[in-house]
C-alpha cells in the first residue's frame, strides 16, 4: 500500500507518478456495491480485468460493463461501452479513474484473488 504522508497536492501527485510496478495496484482499488460489501466485509478492492462495474461519475454515469483493460502506468481502466468519438468519428475506449467506478460483480477465476477476498467455497 502507498503510504502517502504529505498534505501538499505536489507531493501526493508526485509519489503517485513515480510509484513502483509492485505498489500501483494499490492505487487501483474501487468500493464494492452495498451487496458485496456485506457478503465480503470490505469497502474496496482492485479493479481487475472481467469485472463488472457501474461508472459514478462523468458524462457516462450510469452505464454499466465489464472492465476490457487496466492501464497500470496511468492508473487507469477501460469499460466496455464507454468510448468517446475522435475528431474523425472513430470511437476509442475512454479511460477512467478506478475511484469513479463501483464494482457490482467480481471476476472469481483467480484462486489468489478468491483466496484473498476470503471467499468460501
Amino acid at each position: 500500500m502507498v503510504r502517502i504522508a504529505s498534505s501538499q497536492p505536489r507531493k501526493q501527485r508526485k509519489i503517485r507518478y513515480n510509484a513502483p510496478i509492485h505498489l500501483r495496484g494499490s492505487l487501483l482499488h474501487a468500493m464494492l456495491s452495498p451487496e458485496l460489501r456485506e457478503k465480503h466485509g470490505r469497502r474496496h478492492f482492485r479493479v481487475v480485468t472481467g469485472d463488472t462495474v457501474k461508472v459514478l461519475r462523468g458524462e457516462h454515469a450510469g452505464k454499466t460493463g465489464v472492465v476490457d483493460g487496466i492501464d497500470l502506468k496511468r492508473l487507469a481502466i477501460q469499460v466496455h461501452g464507454v468510448t468517446v468519438k475522435k475528431a474523425d468519428g472513430t470511437e476509442v475506449a475512454r479511460p477512467l479513474d478506478p475511484s469513479k467506478v463501483m464494482i457490482t460483480k467480481l471476476n472469481l477465476k483467480d484462486p489468489k484473488r478468491t483466496e484473498r477476498l476470503g471467499v468460501k467455497e
